[in-house]
């Protein structure tokens, strides 16, 4: 069993012991306190592998996982306005043991009180590893990203295999800080993304859709308008961005996804089949640009 397998497990049992814990959300303002908070989760995702006492992750594994999607999920919901954090469960992100990469809103019931949550799979987690990886080894054998996209498209058996990665060069201290960032960024947008179906209405509108007849998962992106879908970007995006974490690594999945002759299903649980990524990577560059200017309004 690999070592991120077993941070899965653990993090499994953890959170069933913790889940009945009910966090509550804090009386300041957030939003006084952004622009000190976003340093610091940079900080807290960049070095947590090593500052919880822990020893660094072995060659050949990632030190991005569930664990530090954990932690952009709780600072996603501390950026956020109080209006709309109110609505939200202090500890948002769920995992679900699916191989299948998935991503979407769930709400949990404990002690009668509704918890407003994304839930992720470890399918999604380490899908998104590897397409980090590949994206960071880009810069070390151009065309390695494209390839390995051609390859993705046409996997269908859960779990996805990872790219070809046996050489060592692949695996260097700046591939891997390449790799963690991309990670970070990918994770943190359509997580952002997903908890604003929450705030924004669409889980509440599509709740009674979200499973078909066999109780599987069905994406909500396959259920929303493009209206919806926009609005909830320009949110997550919003979010994600307050949080200090950039749009380059969601760019880079969303051109794999458009570079696909034929989108995966699982594919409709990034992003909905009506969107045009090309379009929409120029709408966040854009956004990105005016945010960092100040040009861009709040949410």
């Amino acid at each position: 069993m690999t070592p991120n397998k077993i941070q899965i497990l653990l993090c499994r049992w953890f959170l069933g012991r913790c889940r009945h814990i009910r966090a509550t959300r804090p009386a300041t303002n957030v939003r006084r306190k952004i622009k000190i908070k976003a340093g610091a989760l940079g900080l807290a995702i960049a070095f947590s592998a090593f500052g919880n006492g822990q020893a660094p992750a072995p060659a050949h594994s990632y030190s991005s996982g569930f664990s530090i999607a954990l932690k952009i999920g709780e600072g996603l919901y501390e950026a956020l306005p109080t209006k709309f954090g109110d609505q939200i469960y202090a500890r948002p992100i769920s995992l679900q043991p699916q191989d299948m990469p998935i991503i979407g809103p769930i709400v949990m019931t404990d002690e009668s009180k509704e918890q407003r949550e994304v839930s992720v799979s470890a399918g999604f987690i380490d899908l998104m590893n590897h397409v980090a990886h590949a994206k960071a080894s880009d810069k070390i054998q151009p065309g390695f990203f494209d390839a390995y996209v051609r390859n993705l498209s046409h996997m269908t058996a859960e779990p996805f295999a990872a790219p070809d990665m046996v050489d060592a060069r692949f695996w260097t201290d700046d591939v891997l800080d390449d790799q963690i960032s991309y990670f970070n960024q990918m994770v943190s947008m359509l997580m952002a993304i997903n908890l604003s179906h929450h705030y924004l209405g669409h889980y509440h509108k599509y709740s009674t859709q979200l499973a078909n007849a066999e109780n599987k998962t069905v994406p909500i992106n396959d259920l929303m308008s493009p209206a919806e879908w926009d609005v909830s970007v320009k949110a997550g995006m919003h979010n994600s961005l307050d949080c200090a974490l950039a749009m380059e690594g969601v760019r880079a999945l969303f051109d794999a996804i458009d570079q696909m002759p034929r989108r995966p299903a699982w594919t409709a649980y990034i992003v909905p089949k009506f969107a045009d990524l090309k379009r929409l990577n120029t709408q966040l560059d854009h956004w990105e640009y005016d945010f960092f200017h100040g040009k861009l309004k709040d949410m």
